[in-house]
């Protein structure tokens, strides 16, 4: 009857994952002091060299690198977590009494797997309301060199906007007043992905039924010769918030604000497949919390005085560690377009998912 029940000891259930999260945070304590510790050398020097800056400063860095170190290394402590726990109780020849009752290995690892999903819900929840807070304000302060941070002027450069066929360049969009205004438009018109013409003018502003150029002339591209047009209305199916969509860092923006903006970028042209991938990384990446317990189980079974138990836990390290790679080496494909967004985010979580699991039942089962 044990066969049938995926818990089927409440105790040992919370014997186990009390010890898989005590040592999992514990490590991610030792990690998150010993990284920040190593950051802060490097970049205090920065802070404290500009002028103004105080110690104030280089505690409200740490404030905002902090949540970052914390999001990378999660995942990280929760695989060591595993390897340890399932090394002592394997050396205390508690998994092997766990055996002998009729548990199956899946059943052993089932509180890892319930632990571990509360740890995916924890670092879900902490990436939305903290870490992409903390990576927005972060990233706005270093590109300014630590220096106060500027009050936004509201003047974008160099947008690009599609339009049909037809692509828009604006070299500066100033949003301040009570009309967006272009400066410097050209519109490359196009007649089956071939340009056609040029229509350029030295500003633009938002008017009912399309855009007002002012000076505006036209190069056409078989002729060669330059038309002058003087102010007309052009680009009137572009709609002004198409010119508003600033450069959008996936990293800064919660989840549905971040999939809020793709929308508004995939309707001005866009291209969006990179975010895309962001945006399902940000739900793969706190789960791959649960994929840990099913790597790091290689060092739970065999017998400790073998002389392997070692070499086991350096196996579940190992294709621990080989996950990470693979998750970064997919995202960056995915960013170069190589991926597909579905595929960049998730095909590194079902692939380890699947090994895992193979390792497991040839082991074990």
């Amino acid at each position: 009857m044990h066969q049938l029940h995926f818990f089927p000891s409440r105790t040992m259930a919370l014997y186990v994952g009390r010890l898989f999260l005590v040592r999992s945070f514990s490590i991610l304590f030792a990690l998150v002091l010993i990284l920040q510790t190593l950051d802060l050398l490097g970049e205090s020097g920065k802070i404290l060299a500009v002028a103004g800056n105080s110690d104030s400063d280089v505690w409200r860095y740490v404030g905002m690198r902090l949540p970052q170190i914390v999001e990378t290394f999660l995942p990280f402590s929760v695989l060591l977590g595993t390897i340890l726990t399932m090394v002592t109780m394997n050396q205390n020849s508690e998994v092997i009494a766990m055996k002998a009752s009729g548990m199956s290995a899946h059943q052993v690892l089932a509180p890892l797997f319930l632990a571990a999903l509360l740890v995916a819900g924890i670092s879900f929840a902490f990436n939305e309301r903290i870490v992409t807070r903390s990576t927005a304000a972060l990233s706005a302060w270093q590109k300014v060199e630590y220096k106060k941070v500027p009050k936004d002027s509201g003047i974008r450069t160099n947008i690009w906007v599609r339009d049909g066929d037809n692509l828009i360049n604006a070299a500066t969009v100033d949003t301040s007043g009570p009309v967006i205004t272009l400066g410097y438009v050209t519109i490359y018109e196009r007649t089956g992905g071939v340009l056609s013409s040029m229509l350029s003018a030295d500003s633009a502003r938002a008017v009912a039924g399309g855009w007002e150029m002012t000076n505006a002339r036209r190069f056409m591209r078989r002729s060669g010769t330059l038309e002058p047009l003087g102010t007309i209305v052009a680009a009137k199916g572009v709609r002004p918030d198409q010119f508003t969509l600033a450069q959008v860092d996936g990293d800064e923006l919660p989840f549905l604000k971040l999939k809020s903006a793709i929308d508004d970028l995939e309707a001005a042209g866009r291209p969006v497949d990179a975010l895309k991938g962001v945006l399902w990384h940000k739900i793969s990446g706190p789960l791959s919390a649960i994929l840990m317990p099913l790597l790091g189980a290689v060092a739970a079974f065999g017998l400790a005085r073998s002389g392997k138990l070692f070499i086991r836990a350096i196996i579940g390290m190992g294709l621990g560690f080989a996950y990470f790679v693979a998750d970064n080496f997919a995202l960056a494909m995915g960013d170069l377009g190589a991926y597909s967004p579905f595929l960049a985010a998730w095909g590194p979580f079902i692939l380890f998912a699947l090994i895992g699991e193979m390792i497991l039942i040839r082991t074990e089962e």
